[in-house]
């Protein structure tokens, strides 16, 4: 006889086969993703190159960030290393109990799962968070480096702003 936990309120277990999909097949593979062009940037690139990948807009660097976006707050990695191990328990908790409810939150998740877990790696690893990729922007300048991870963090908040403004889908009586 197997044993189930029961469903929280308002909580079915769609969701989290759902959470869990998106687990497997967009958290992971993101992971991976990142953590693997972040070696070979370190293997390859050295923090005093820059690689032009299209000439006066994109480049490939090695930079090294303590801080949180932008270079904020350097010199902080404890702190960032724990409030990424909270946010990584937050979204645990929350997927377990299906509060991820609909594709774009669902989608958000795991985007935002994969981006706090591959530059929580990078700071228990070596220190620092690697980024690598340069973008220059013609009324700019030099956006400051990112990696895959940042891409993940920057378009899982994009896809719960959007969440919160699509209507709820009542169910039918």
């Amino acid at each position: 006889m197997e044993n189930h936990r029961a469903p929280f309120l308002g909580e079915s277990r769609k969701p989290l086969n759902s959470a869990l999909r998106h687990l497997l097949f967009l958290t992971l593979p993101l992971y991976v993703a990142d953590q693997a062009t972040k070696w070979l940037v370190l293997r390859n690139i050295s923090p005093d190159e820059f690689i032009p990948v299209i000439p006066g807009f994109l480049n490939l660097v090695q930079v090294h960030n303590t801080g949180a976006a932008f270079g904020m707050l350097p010199n902080n990695n404890v702190f960032f290393i724990a409030l990424a191990s909270a946010a990584l328990a937050v979204i645990a908790v929350f997927a377990w109990r299906g509060a991820f409810v609909g594709s774009p939150m669902r989608i958000g998740a795991a985007l935002l799962a994969a981006g706090v877990l591959g530059n929580l790696t990078d700071r228990l690893l070596h220190g620092y968070v690697v980024d690598f990729i340069d973008v220059i922007l013609p009324w700019y300048g030099h956006w400051p480096a990112f990696n895959i991870a940042d891409s993940c963090i920057c378009i899982a908040a994009g896809l719960f702003i959007v969440a919160g403004f699509v209507p709820e889908k009542k169910p039918l009586s």
